[in-house]
């Protein structure tokens, strides 16, 4: 079985497709045609899981009005399942992920790592890409010593953008949050385990929370840089009106002595 988990935008509405002989409401997840089964997560992914590439081209044409931040082209994770039934759970010397069973609630499990693997997947490019842009300013303030002037509104976005990421990872996504479906089969929890070793879900988020405090530490710097030169600016500015009232008063007395 080959499972598909695709990152659809920044969040997917669910509210309102339930319907009969669903799997479970949370997350979303509903057979497809008889063929495997689809699960839809709030955070903006959707995991098909044994179902014929049309009909997932299908089932997402129909979630199209319900994507919120649309992800062009969407970031993708495939995987593949082996049932074997004599064997212990496992990920495979190939890769693959080795299952007893395809009940509904081990393929939960797969549907809720390989989501959370793919969002965080688009979350780490973002914040490459703000280190990326963070990296000008450090270079322009080791070379020249003096903060980039100008480029304050630049320096909020990256404050932005990182804040975004975090909000993701640690509230919508909910990395450290296992899934629902372990309340009810607490006997699956060792295969979480694995998948979640497997796919590094916990060292990712840790990883990415190093970079975000770097982030927020480095934007945090630059923003306390600005504002000192722009105190210093306007403080210029202040002595230089003073010394011009001065000098018109001055000018204004020495012409009255002279009258």
């Amino acid at each position: 079985m080959i499972v598909h988990a695709l990152l659809l935008g920044e969040r997917l509405n669910t509210t309102g497709l339930e319907r009969d002989g669903m799997i479970a409401a949370v997350p979303l997840s509903f057979p497809v045609r008889g063929q495997g089964m689809a699960a839809l997560f709030r955070f903006g992914a959707a995991v098909f899981i044994g179902v014929d590439p049309k009909l997932q081209a299908e089932t997402l044409r129909g979630l199209a009005d319900r994507i919120v931040g649309l992800e062009e082209p969407p970031d993708e994770e495939t995987a593949t399942i082996v049932v074997r039934p004599d064997q212990d759970e496992q990920i495979t010397t190939g890769g693959a992920i080795q299952l007893r069973d395809t009940s509904p609630e081990h393929l939960l499990i797969v549907a809720d790592v390989l989501a959370k693997s793919v969002a965080m997947a688009r979350d780490e490019r973002r914040v490459a890409a703000v280190f990326d842009a963070i990296e000008p300013f450090a270079r322009g303030l080791a070379n020249t010593g003096r903060s980039p002037s100008g480029r304050r509104r630049s320096v909020l976005r990256l404050i932005g953008e990182a804040l975004l990421v975090q909000h993701r990872v640690s509230g919508r996504i909910a990395v450290r949050e296992k899934p629902d479906i372990l309340w009810d089969r607490p006997d699956l929890e060792r295969l979480y385990s694995r998948l979640e070793d497997e796919y590094e879900l916990i060292e990712r988020a840790e990883t990415l929370d190093r970079k975000l405090a770097v982030i927020a530490n480095s934007t945090a710097a630059f923003v306390d840089l600005q504002d000192a030169a722009r105190s210093l600016r306007l403080e210029v500015i202040i002595v230089l009106l003073i010394l011009a009232e001065l000098a018109v008063a001055s000018f204004q007395l020495f012409g009255a002595v002279l009258r």
